[in-house]
């Protein structure tokens, strides 16, 4: 991994090895573990903004970015065959549960449900923010499991039809994650050099944690969206990549350049042996 040592795509990493089956696991981890029923159960794609923030904050958000920009190898090309390849799968199984979603929604208690779905939100930005935190939380599937099990009445079970509104703004949400992907993907060579990951992960662990206070109502609807652009500004730091490229300038002219600190690039790619 990266210098930076993104805590969930760290732990990912060594349990799956190998880019592309790293961000298979980052981006379809949400399809998995219980979050994204959650957060279809919880109404949080009721909206065009719920969709876009679900879908950067959950599917891409900063794991994502730390695989493509600190793992992958390539040209930007073949980095976005992958991520696409990857995205195919994972919007088709984002259709899929969002079909089944009212059915299960028919069998629980929904304001219990909403709040442990905005509990497992709350434990993934902590995970992310910080290891040592993320050792002592339950994991996702653990809380989704409790929320089940909290909020559940058999007595209103009932198979739901399945429409076209319940799950087009699943596959939208998805597929903003997908072509969020695939924007760091292309661009990967230049961000390389301007983007802060540990600035970003941060940022994007605090508009991950504002989400669950928006779907309670505690929070204004769009504030994890705006957290998450000025974290995007934040994370940019094109101050090391201009002076990389002064010296390299200089080297080539054959004039001594100065010397520069001994700082930890946030994305040069560190493999350990």
């Amino acid at each position: 991994m990266s210098s930076s040592q993104h805590p969930v795509a760290y732990r990912l990493e060594r349990q799956v090895g190998g880019a592309t089956k790293l961000l298979a696991t980052v981006m379809g981890l949400p399809l998995v573990d219980g979050i994204f029923p959650a957060m279809v159960l919880a109404g949080a794609l009721s909206s065009p903004v719920g969709i876009i923030q679900v879908g950067l904050l959950v599917f891409g958000g900063s794991a994502t970015v730390a695989v493509i920009l600190a793992e992958m190898d390539g040209t930007p090309r073949e980095q976005a065959m992958t991520v696409l390849a990857v995205g195919v799968v994972l919007i088709a199984v984002a259709g899929i549960e969002a079909a089944f979603a009212p059915t299960i929604a028919s069998a629980l208690k929904m304001e219990t449900f909403e709040r442990f779905a905005a509990l497992v939100i709350a434990a993934i930005a902590a995970k992310t923010a910080s290891a040592r935190i993320g050792e002592y939380l339950p994991s996702p599937g653990v809380i989704v499991g409790f929320g089940l099990l909290a909020s559940l009445q058999p007595a209103g079970f009932q198979v739901k039809a399945i429409e076209a509104t319940q799950i087009v703004p699943a596959v939208a949400a998805a597929g903003t994650g997908v072509a969020f992907a695939l924007a760091i993907a292309l661009t990967s060579p230049w961000l390389r050099g301007v983007v802060d990951i540990d600035r970003f992960r941060f940022g994007s662990a605090v508009a991950l944690g504002v989400l669950p206070l928006s779907i309670l109502g505690f929070a204004p609807g769009r504030a994890p969206l705006f957290v998450l652009v000025v974290t995007s500004l934040l994370a940019l730091d094109p101050g090391e990549h201009v002076e990389s490229a002064v010296e390299a300038a200089e080297e080539a002219a054959g004039k001594p350049g100065p010397v520069a600190p001994n700082r930890n690039r946030p994305l040069t790619s560190r493999r350990r042996p």
